[in-house]
């Protein structure tokens, strides 16, 4: 089912496109709002031609990371959100006229270098997802052991959260995390299957399909409503790079045992893969803390938070731009 392909390097250029996509407009966005308050603009926002620049890249962003799920491993998309935070900071430089502080230029240099190790040393096989496939990952004795554990632990997470009424940032950063597990499988699964369709082979017959499109909306709408949750408590810096770490290490170990990705890999690129990733948080949790605020007053922003993504991570940057 695995075929060798020596493209790792161009499809991962390929999802860093896309994923730099998705920060550029929510950024337009708000650039339009600001512009449209600084010249005394009462027309709606909906009239400018920016602000629906911003809506068109991000569907485009969205469809992107949509489909890499479908050619590239899950290990390799998830850790590189972090290209969302660091386009995000160098447009907020540029464009919005935010503060360049040392540790963006720390955190900029640490991410682009354990993305760079990502890329180069991340699986470098493809599988053609397939109904039958899907169907027998499922089933198999380390998947049905990993979500028997997952079912146990987002259980008693969610009876200290809702019944015990513990607040704490990692219980509900760790009931996201433990979502995305199974966002990140039912979207590879979903988009793998429409590859295929597409290639010819139709794959929508199957039940599976449909169990996994339930999956990943149920899956999608859950996190959304904890990670709404979460910014109305705590501040977006601490939320963004810690959902950043859960989610990306919860896709990796998803993509580990649903989908084998780690089958058959060196010692050394597993090792060097885990340290990009070390790197890409570390480089985070620099550029997401402390960011300074924009004064904005009177300015109306049009809420985005509603909108789900494959990425959590841009929702997070989306509800940051909302609060600031």
């Amino acid at each position: 089912m695995r075929n060798n392909t020596n493209n790792t390097s161009v499809l991962g250029d390929q999802v860093l496109f896309f994923l730099t996509l998705c920060p550029l407009s929510s950024r337009c966005q708000k650039y339009a709002h600001m512009r449209q308050s600084q010249l005394g603009d009462s027309g709606p926002y909906y009239t400018s031609v920016l602000w629906w620049s911003g809506v068109v890249l991000m569907g485009l962003g969205e469809l992107g990371n949509f489909a890499a799920y479908g050619f590239a491993p899950a290990s390799l998309i998830a850790p590189l959100g972090c290209v969302s935070v660091i386009a995000s900071a160098v447009i907020s430089v540029v464009f919005l006229k935010e503060t360049l502080r040392a540790s963006d230029i720390v955190g900029g240099a640490l991410a682009v270098v354990g993305t760079y190790l990502l890329v180069t040393f991340a699986p470098h096989t493809s599988t053609h997802i397939t109904a039958h496939l899907v169907q027998r990952y499922a089933v198999s004795w380390q998947f049905l052991i990993y979500l028997f554990l997952e079912v146990i632990v987002f259980s008693i997470l969610l009876y200290l959260y809702k019944r015990r009424n513990i607040k704490h940032i990692t219980i509900v950063m760790l009931l996201v995390a433990l979502l995305a597990s199974l966002t990140v499988i039912s979207v590879k699964a979903v988009s793998g299957m429409i590859t295929e369709s597409i290639k010819g082979d139709l794959q929508l017959t199957y039940p599976i399909f449909y169990v996994m499109v339930v999956v990943m909306v149920a899956s999608c709408a859950f996190q959304i409503k904890f990670l709404n949750q979460a910014m109305k408590v705590f501040a977006a810096t601490e939320v963004v790079p810690i959902n950043f770490v859960f989610f990306t290490a919860s896709a990796i170990t998803a993509g580990i045992v649903f989908y084998q990705e780690f089958q058959g890999l060196a010692l050394l690129n597993i090792l060097m893969f885990l340290f990009g990733c070390l790197l890409s948080f570390i480089g985070v949790f620099l550029i997401a803390r402390d960011r300074p605020k924009i004064k904005t007053e009177n300015i109306t922003f049009i809420a985005m938070g509603k909108i789900p993504g494959n990425y959590i991570l841009l929702l997070q940057q989306i509800e940051m731009d909302e609060s600031i």
